[in-house]
């Protein structure tokens, strides 16, 4: 076993699946214990089976204060410290202009914009000095995308969050960075195109013809670059956005 992590208190919200449950599963491979959170148990309890020995499942929903201090009173009192947070969980989907509904706007902001920032500043007491805070962006939040808008708006507040609260935290050498995917093959990313295994592969195959690579992200590509600004290889490493998209930002 690896051990870039080795004896780090790590937290992933969002971990039951696509990104969240192949970071979880790297960050205990190096060393860590970890804690995953979701919303659905049954859901939560085959993660944490597939992540093994060193994770701890929560069930919380991230736009539920009360079950994020209930989350935080239990790491700290286990352990008294966060020394990765991956504010991960999130979530949207796709309506043009004209269509857009109020529940849309509030479900995406709620679980993308609200849910980070409490996720993160109910963190605070139990960040431990040059703990790395890591917050999941996406490509679109810095490029335009048909019927994505509001999701896209999400994802670009999360970018500036990190700006912004590196300098609020300037003085306890707390890291904060945003990780931007692009196209990656996750359970939410085939779900936009529907339940029909055609059209999710039409939908896989349109989006890598838009990456320089020629394909799509796979979560554990993803997990691998989290990995880097989680540990002390990114020590330096704070306020960027890191794209990990096969160069689709670049174009």
């Amino acid at each position: 076993m690896s051990s870039t992590l080795e004896g780090k208190i790590a937290l992933v919200t969002g971990g039951t699946s696509g990104i969240g449950l192949a970071t979880a599963k790297r960050f205990v491979r190096e060393g860590a214990q970890v804690y995953l959170t979701g919303r659905r148990q049954a859901e939560l309890d085959a993660a944490v089976k597939a992540v093994g020995n060193n994770a701890i499942g929560v069930r919380v929903d991230s736009t539920r204060l009360e079950q994020l201090d209930a989350l935080y009173e239990q790491i700290g009192t286990a352990h008294g410290r966060i020394d990765v947070l991956f504010a991960n969980a999130g979530g949207g989907s796709m309506l043009p202009l004209g269509e857009i509904t109020e529940e849309q706007y509030d479900d995406t902001f709620a679980r993308n914009v609200k849910g980070v920032l409490f996720t993160v500043q109910k963190a605070l007491p139990l960040l431990a000095k040059k703990a790395s805070v890591i917050l999941t962006g996406s490509t679109a939040g810095s490029s335009g995308t048909a019927a994505f808008s509001v999701y896209a708006a999400s994802k670009a507040a999360v970018r500036a969050f990190a700006r912004n609260w590196i300098l609020d935290l300037k003085d306890r050498q707390v890291r904060i960075n945003t990780i931007s995917p692009g196209a990656t093959r996750t359970p939410g990313l085939v779900d936009l195109a529907g339940p029909d295994a055609v059209q999710q592969q039409g939908l896989l195959d349109y989006l890598a013809s838009q990456i320089p690579m020629g394909r799509v992200g796979e979560a554990e590509e993803i997990a691998s670059a989290a990995l880097f600004l989680a540990s002390d290889d990114a020590s330096f490493v704070n306020g960027i956005e890191l794209f990990v998209d096969g160069g689709q930002a670049q174009v």
